[in-house]
């Protein structure tokens, strides 16, 4: 009995210690919300109170401050992972549990949701003590969730090697400016410092210490919206981003897998007007940290998709403003469009916070690196005749081309927060999407360059068709996919069709239509016609492509955009070779399920290809080359610059060896070799495998050229090509045809060049010898410059 006493008066100590919580807290500054907390100055701690368990609510967090590296990719303002989480209580502790919404049952049967609830696992993501109990509002410390690296900062800089760090926490504290509480969303952010050992350079290159990175993370919780909200069915033709999850409680007759396009809530205030205003417009807000006359350009760029919400009968539907003065441009009641910067050059995004049970968009973020419009700046600098000739002050005509792309750069990224995802087959058909990445299209006439055309000035036909599948109202009397089908095939009707990302990647992608970085509705006849813009480029540079007072060594690094002005297209025209023409085809939708490209259609493209691998192309003319000096002290070259066998001189052969390097590498990739080879099977009338090969060595390996320079530049071209067969012939990733046709060329190759007097055939020759006596050791080494940076994006 006595035992049970003590017990009991130690369960009683503990509840009134536990009552005595925050009264025991000097000076708490409370803040109101849709949580309450209390911030305690002394110790550093934010107190949550909870006084609704098993209510579920969003949970995303961000990085209010990046490391400024685009390889490192933690920039400003990137949002983190968006969870949908609850307050559980167990014992004295509470739970904060993420129920698993990839396996659900939709039903009103309580017991089958619980079964499938209780098949996959949930995750309990942290775990509070109970510091106080009134009235069941429970009283937790948060400050160690809110100290944890949730961003899994140290994971991604040990996986990007470079470094091993942990959270230092005495180093660490929280950040009040942004930590605020409204009705529908409390906001909390934490300054945390990782400790660590830097790998490499690139941690010193933006840290002042590269021992202590110290970054700050923002967290937020979510009011989840109501259940008005009317989800919209997922078509793969639609160019809509999804969500999708499995629903088990689904008729054994109908797909388990439930897909769902993601979009803001739209409503009209009068459903029976024509042209009605919305409920709530969708509003986006500018970053003011953002320079003039960038910061208008974006505004511009950005209100274009309002065109695509007139065209569904919304009147002001959406909206771009300036963020308010003081507001939060991670807090989730705001669209914003955010100026990021970093030490290089690098992508922008679109991202979005998204209820995981619906698809509807919570917030748009979209993130715009800031160095991008000084590549296109550049661009304009190079392409253009003489633009500083007499006057350095000239800058206009290239502000107003880069300008011309941060419009449709905007566009584009705001695109994908309001749910849509690339469409790469846009550009061939009149540049038909800002959803499609764009290359400026310049023209030549009367033998000059001219720039009037070079970007898109508003919203594309697609984008309208994307808009009115994603947020037109479904008319009473029409079923929601009857509707949805008759505006994909008006669509298709219009010539309009949709291809994303895995289909358009040059290197593996098969679609012969959908690329990165081009355009023309024929990708072979526009790189006639972009190797012609770029020859007139070339023949029109000189000393007044710069400025004044700036060494030689600038004038270099912008003749870099306009040497390999031709890299994108080129990718654009190989897909031609080798590849499919499809559509996202449906039962029923009348869309093209899959065709080969014509065979004549593919040998023009391998006869323009081979336009990349001619001297007369990539040789760069002896009076330009007299332009380029040794690099001058203290303009080392970097990551955009030419690189260079012959250390600080410029490297007249490496940089065609380069550009042939990059079209060998899509050229000869191993799944584009198996995809000839399969078509010549199919259709002799295709060109297969043999046939490349034999065209490509005919006009590189074989070919004949006079004069020192043109022969030299020629050779090393060729030796880029001997390189890649030889490569293709004993690559894992090339499947038995692929190397039996490739080592068939090298035989080919072999026999020609035995009893050839040509030092550069014999040396060939005495490779081929060594590389047939041991392929599994051969190394061929080829010091080939690696190509600039250019695009950029990576690949997905």
């Amino acid at each position: 009995m006595r035992k049970i006493s003590l017990i009991i008066l130690a369960f009683s100590i503990s509840i009134i210690a536990r009552a005595q919580f925050l009264e025991k807290k000097k000076d708490l500054i409370t803040q109101d919300g849709y949580f309450t907390f209390h911030y305690n100055p002394a110790e550093d701690e934010i107190y949550l109170e909870v006084d609704s368990l098993e209510t579920e609510f969003l949970y995303t967090h961000f990085l209010t401050s990046g490391i400024g590296s685009n390889d490192i990719g933690l920039d400003r303002g990137q949002l983190g992972g968006t969870k949908i989480v609850k307050f559980q209580k167990a014992g004295n502790k509470l739970l904060l549990v993420q129920p698993n919404q990839n396996y659900r049952a939709l039903t009103q049967n309580k017991a089958e949701k619980e079964s499938v609830a209780e098949a996959f696992a949930k995750s309990v993501i942290f775990g509070f003590e109970i510091k106080e109990n009134r009235n069941e509002t429970y009283i937790i410390d948060l400050t160690p969730f809110l100290m944890q690296d949730a961003h899994g900062v140290s994971q991604k800089l040990k996986k990007g090697k470079y470094g091993s760090y942990s959270v230092n926490k005495s180093k660490s504290a929280l950040e009040l400016q942004r930590t605020k509480a409204f009705p529908e969303n409390v906001e909390f952010e934490a300054l945390l410092t990782f400790e660590g050992q830097p790998q490499g350079r690139t941690i010193s290159s933006v840290v002042p210490d590269p021992e202590n990175i110290s970054v700050i993370q923002h967290h937020s919780f979510v009011k989840l919206p109501d259940g008005n909200y009317e989800k919209r069915i997922f078509d793969p033709r639609s160019g809509a981003i999804f969500i999708s999850y499995l629903d088990y409680a689904s008729p054994v007759y109908e797909p388990i897998t439930k897909r769902y396009a993601i979009r803001h809530r739209l409503e009209k205030k009068d459903p029976s007007a024509k042209i009605s205003e919305a409920v709530e417009p969708i509003i986006y807000y500018l970053d003011p940290g953002t320079p003039e006359p960038v910061r208008t350009a974006l505004l511009d760029g950005a209100k274009w998709w309002n065109q695509a919400f007139e065209n569904i009968g919304y009147k002001d539907a959406f909206q771009v403003k300036m963020l308010p003065e003081g507001a939060d441009p991670l807090d989730v009641r705001y669209n914003v469009i955010q100026w990021v910067h970093r030490s290089t050059r690098g992508w922008s995004y679109g991202a979005s916070v998204v209820d995981p049970r619906t698809g509807e968009i919570i917030k748009g973020h979209v993130s715009l690196g800031s160095l991008r419009i000084r590549q296109d700046f550049l661009i304009a600098q190079a392409m253009m005749d003489k633009p500083f000739a007499g006057n350095d002050a000239n800058h206009d005509p290239m502000m107003e081309l880069a300008l011309a792309r941060i419009r449709q750069l905007s566009a584009h990224e705001v695109g994908h927060t309001i749910g849509f995802a690339h469409n790469f087959a846009a550009s061939t058909l009149n540049r038909a999407s800002v959803m499609d990445y764009p290359h400026p299209q310049f023209e030549l006439k009367n033998g000059n360059i001219e720039f009037a055309n070079a970007y898109d000035t508003g919203i594309g036909e697609w984008d309208k068709v994307t808009v009115k599948y994603s947020y037109a109202d479904i008319p009473e009397d029409k079923e929601e996919r009857d509707f949805l089908n008759a505006v994909l095939e008006e669509a298709r009707l219009n010539g309009l069709t949709f291809i994303s990302d895995a289909d358009a990647r040059p290197a593996g992608g098969a679609h012969a239509y959908a690329h990165l970085w081009d355009n023309g509705a024929d990708a072979s006849e526009e790189l006639e016609r972009v190797l012609n813009i770029r020859k007139k480029a070339i023949e029109n540079f000189s000393v007044d492509n710069f400025r004044k007072n700036e060494p030689y060594t600038v004038l270099e690094d912008v003749f870099v955009p306009l040497y390999f002005f031709h890299r994108y297209q080129t990718e654009a025209a190989v897909k031609l070779i080798g590849g499919l023409e499809y559509e996202y085809a449906v039962k029923g939708g009348n869309n093209t399920v899959v065709n080969h490209v014509d065979g004549e259609v593919q040998k023009k493209a391998i006869a323009n290809i081979l336009k990349t691998l001619d001297q007369e192309i990539l040789a760069i003319p002896k009076d330009k080359v007299g332009l380029f000096p040794p690099r001058a002290f203290g303009y080392s070259r970097d990551r955009e610059s030419f690189r260079s066998n012959t250390n600080t001189a410029f490297d007249a052969l490496g940089a065609p060896a380069t550009a042939a390097d990059m079209s060998l590498a899509f050229l000869l990739n191993p799944e584009r070799a198996e995809r000839m080879i399969q078509q010549n099977a199919m259709d002799q009338n295709l060109p297969g495998l043999g046939y490349l090969l034999a065209q490509l060595t005919q006009n590189t390996i074989k070919r004949q050229v006079k004069g020192s320079y043109e022969k030299s530049v020629q050779n090393t071209i060729n030796f880029v090509v001997f390189k890649h067969l030889l490569n293709l012939a004993i690559t894992d990733k090339a499947t038995p045809m692929v190397r039996a046709l490739t080592n068939q060329e090298i035989d080919n190759l072999a026999g020609w060049m035995r009893t050839s007097q040509d030092p550069v055939s014999k040396e060939m020759y005495r490779m081929i010898k060594r590389f047939r006596e041991a392929p599994e050791e051969f190394k061929l080494k080829i010091n080939t410059p690696k190509i600039p940076d250019g695009s950029p994006i990576g690949n997905l």
